[in-house]
């Protein structure tokens, strides 16, 4: 196996679609934890909730690279590129929970979904891939689609926006600097990586801020929150590696259209006339998206075949 880093060669179409199947899963993973977190954080601190649920998806990664035979490389999760793309996973979270608790949900979600425009960017300007009018004009309506869901309000941008804006732009690195890490790393020790990095900050947080008695229900809860992240966090590294970016940064936006439904089942939030909109932007750019990739891969496939 190459020890390179990954480059940014073309993936094939069946590792694209794979990798935009991670995605899509690792973003639902990501709002159903989103979603136990809200619930347990009304009754205990975010710190040292995030810490108890880190503790539970460390301990969890743990036990599932034992399964795959990987624990004789746990050394690499100090790998510089491993431990620093971690480290900015770690001040990311930070960032925008810290921005959140200060700013209205809407403008603070809406914030954070811009992180594909930068994944895009990025991955044109330092990755050397090719981001065609197609994948533009997806992520462009997709994130109109977000701004349509959220409506953030004009009074709700502040300066803690900016903070919020910090930890997109960090978010977007994390998942870039993914592709450069060893490929002969297994993506579960950068999963152990992540889980250990953000445990470590908060829990340093949670020893300045205090601890605070909690009860079996809520440890139930984070329990089931951890193996969520856990699994989000493993399929994003997964996809990041397998896939290109240009054409899985758009499907992050699939997690706005899960948080709706949830919250329609759940909490029975209807969306309104807007909201409807988004969700229309979001589907047919996810389609046009796909039907385009369709093509290019016909397309690439007559050329391949000899005259």
């Amino acid at each position: 196996m190459s020890s390179q880093p990954l480059a940014s060669r073309p993936a094939s179409a069946s590792a694209n679609g794979r990798a935009i199947a991670m995605m899509v899963g690792a973003m639902t993973c990501f709002v159903f934890n989103d979603a136990l977190v809200k619930h347990v954080s009304q009754s205990m601190p975010s710190a040292q909730l995030i810490f108890v649920r880190g503790l539970m998806a460390s301990a969890l990664v743990l036990l599932v690279a034992r399964h795959l035979g990987v624990l004789r490389q746990v050394g690499q999760v100090l790998n510089p590129r491993v431990a620093l793309r971690a480290a900015v996973d770690a001040c990311a979270t930070m960032l925008y929970l810290l921005s959140l608790f200060h700013l209205p949900i809407a403008n603070a979600t809406a914030i954070n979904l811009a992180a594909p425009l930068f994944m895009t960017l990025f991955a044109v300007l330092f990755l050397g891939e090719r981001a065609g009018g197609a994948r533009w004009f997806a992520v462009v309506m997709g994130f109109v689609g977000v701004l349509c869901i959220v409506q953030p309000s004009g009074d709700g941008f502040n300066a803690w926006s900016l903070l919020c804006l910090l930890g997109t732009l960090f978010h977007a690195t994390r998942d870039l600097m993914t592709r450069r890490i060893d490929p002969a790393i297994p993506s579960i020790i950068i999963t152990l990586a992540t889980a250990l990095s953000v445990t470590l900050l908060s829990g340093v947080i949670t020893l300045l801020a205090g601890w605070q008695a909690f009860g079996l229900r809520e440890l139930a809860l984070l329990g089931v929150a951890a193996v969520f992240l856990a699994c989000g966090y493993l399929l994003l590294v997964q996809c990041m590696r397998t896939g290109e970016v240009t054409l899985t940064a758009p499907f992050r936006y699939t997690a706005v259209l899960i948080a709706v439904m949830l919250g329609f089942v759940m909490w029975k939030e209807a969306p309104d006339g807007w909201a409807w909109l988004g969700i229309a932007l979001l589907v047919g750019s996810g389609l046009h998206m796909l039907r385009s990739e369709r093509g290019r891969t016909r397309a690439a496939a007559l050329d391949a075949q000899p005259e």
